[in-house]
């Protein structure tokens, strides 16, 4: 029975890493995987997954208002196809997530979405607040704090390193720009920024 996966976790959890491990083992069976991002993530070119491990593939771009399910299907007329793999899935829209989900429940195809679940204010991106919603399965791929706790927050830091609270939901960057922590280094980081 295929399903609709989330699998989300902070920054530097090698979330990009496990999708294209997943897509090697499934491609090492000789089954057909369609790899797919948002075209909000430009950092590596605009068709490329790239971990910071150092792996990385090609993949098809799905733009704001695509219809993912034409794409599919346009795809798969082409090639066979066994698994759907999504990178960066929580820029995509809610509709886009319950196009993904019909993809699964029509095509009995299984779509599995790594991304991140919360921005730099804790705060649901809408494709994972969606995501959390009507997943089968929700998995959370763990990542550790400076401090030696699991962290949760992506916090978003200034060219001095310090916490940032203000600006747009969405910024491209790495580590030059984001740091995960968990929730008390992230409150003790800001609460240390208000005092400077």
């Amino acid at each position: 029975m295929a399903k609709l996966y989330f699998k989300y976790g902070a920054m530097g959890s090698s979330k990009t890493a496990q999708a294209l491990i997943t897509k090697f083992n499934y491609e090492e069976r000789n089954m057909g995987v369609w790899l797919i991002k948002p075209s909000t993530d430009t950092r590596d070119g605009a068709n490329i997954v790239r971990s910071r491990a150092g792996l990385d593939a090609k993949a098809d771009v799905v733009r704001p208002g695509d219809d993912i399910c034409k794409m599919f299907d346009a795809v798969r007329s082409e090639r066979n196809i066994d698994v759907v793999i999504v990178d960066e899935c929580q820029f995509f829209s809610t509709e886009q997530i319950q196009m993904l989900r019909k993809i699964v429940d029509s095509d009995q195809i299984p779509v599995l979405c790594f991304g991140l679940r919360t921005d730099f204010l804790t705060h649901l991106f809408p494709g994972s607040m969606r995501l959390m919603e009507i997943a089968d399965c929700i998995e959370e791929i763990k990542t550790m704090c400076h401090c030696g706790r699991k962290a949760t927050v992506n916090a978003r830091i200034d060219e001095n390193g310090r916490v940032v609270t203000k600006g747009d939901q969405i910024l491209i960057g790495g580590n030059d720009s984001y740091i995960a922590m968990c929730h008390k280094c992230y409150m003790e980081n800001i609460e240390n920024s208000q005092r400077d």
